[in-house]
């Protein structure tokens, strides 16, 4: 399906040089002098190499028709991930490779999104929040402002990231798994 160039959005797939590439950033520049363009960064699916690339707006571009459908995550073993379709109870296996550091997030039973391609999976979307327990982090300074100032904590899952200053061990928070950022305390 064409799009035109002003269309392409983060996290969409498109068809670009004979590979299924994913879009990471986008950016509309009008420079002063000639016609405006995006500034698109992505990734190829199968290479797992990364390409910036400029679309001016009147250039159109192939869109991938990805298939999403629901999953929920039943296990690992070396090399794969292992979801079940829980309308048809279909299995389905991805590489490690292709979740990447997503994985850590994965919990026996979590609905997923899983997005295919040709009945080839390609891509999985974890729900946008998932709850996290704070295994350490460093104690608070006393005299940081809580509106600039972030510190370093260990999820129980093994992710490191910034929480504000009130946040202690053993608390339980929301992460953004889109950009691993802490979202709230629960």
């Amino acid at each position: 399906m064409k799009i035109s160039a002003n269309e392409i959005k983060t996290g969409m797939i498109i068809e670009h040089n004979n590979d299924l590439w994913e879009i990471l950033k986008t950016q509309h520049v009008k420079p002063g002098k000639g016609g405006a363009f995006n500034q698109i960064e992505m990734k190829s699916i199968n290479k797992n190499t990364k390409l910036n690339e400029r679309f001016r707006s009147s250039d159109n571009v192939e869109r991938a028709i990805v298939e999403e459908i629901d999953y929920n995550y039943l296990y690992e073993d070396k090399n794969d991930f292992y979801f079940i379709n829980n309308k048809t109870f279909e299995q389905v296996c991805l590489k490690k490779e292709l979740i990447g550091e997503k994985s850590k997030f994965l919990t026996e039973g979590l609905e997923v999104k899983i997005g295919m391609y040709n009945d080839i999976p390609i891509k999985i979307d974890l729900p946008n929040q998932i709850e996290c327990k704070i295994e350490t982090t460093d104690a608070a300074i006393k005299g940081q402002t809580a509106a600039s100032s972030y510190k370093p904590a260990l999820l129980n899952n093994g992710l490191n990231i910034l929480v504000p200053p009130f946040i202690e061990s053993d608390d339980t928070i929301i992460v953004d798994t889109r950009n691993l950022e802490y979202v709230k305390k629960i």
